[in-house]
């Protein structure tokens, strides 16, 4: 007669501890899956934010100093309706640059040897210029701004390519990605922007 192994049943207690890792098991899933669901929605807000309502750009170059610096982050907001002095970001050819608003469609603007600007021949007040300068500027002046564009100037004039040369030129309104409102890179600079 063949010898046959008695199998050993599990105790009541072993029972009990292999459903309770089953159902922790159960439950970790249950989580893990609903916090990788809500990460994937939250990214996709963040990016549909950022693509739709608040631009990120990048700051390349230095025609913004004193106001912005060469590898700062900043936040825009997109709204039309600019004021003389904000700063905005618009498409340039592949380029995202940044500039300052000085005056819109149908304004006059003039610029003096020293670098004074003059918008519908009031001088204009720019605490945010360190050092004026009439810089690379090949448009006749005074110059009134065409339909439907607007004139923008860097802080660092004595270097800024913008609207006083027709490299840049004026830029047209579906340019323009917005207002930039908020730099917060790097950590230890994060203001806001006026």
């Amino acid at each position: 007669m063949p010898k046959t192994r008695s199998l050993k049943r599990p105790s009541v207690a072993d029972l009990k501890e292999e459903l309770k890792r089953e159902n922790y098991k159960i439950k970790y899933n249950y989580l893990l899956r609903g916090t990788i669901s809500a990460l994937v929605v939250i990214a996709a807000a963040a990016v549909l934010a950022a693509t739709l309502f608040f631009p990120v750009m990048r700051i390349f170059g230095n025609s913004m100093t004193p106001t912005l610096h060469e590898g700062e982050i900043v936040i825009a907001v997109k709204r039309n309706n600019f004021q003389s002095g904000d700063i905005i970001g618009f498409y340039y050819g592949n380029k995202l640059l940044v500039k300052r608003y000085i005056a819109g469609p149908g304004d006059w603007v003039n610029i003096s040897e020293d670098g004074t600007v003059f918008v519908n021949e009031k001088k204009l007040e720019e605490p945010y210029v360190d050092e004026k300068s009439f810089g690379d500027c090949n448009i006749k002046l005074p110059y009134q701004i065409p339909d439907g564009r607007y004139f923008v100037l860097g802080d660092h004039r004595s270097t800024s390519i913008d609207s006083r040369n027709t490299t840049v030129g004026c830029i047209a309104e579906e340019q323009i990605v917005g207002t930039i409102v908020f730099c917060v890179w790097p950590l230890s600079d994060i203001r806001n922007i006026n």
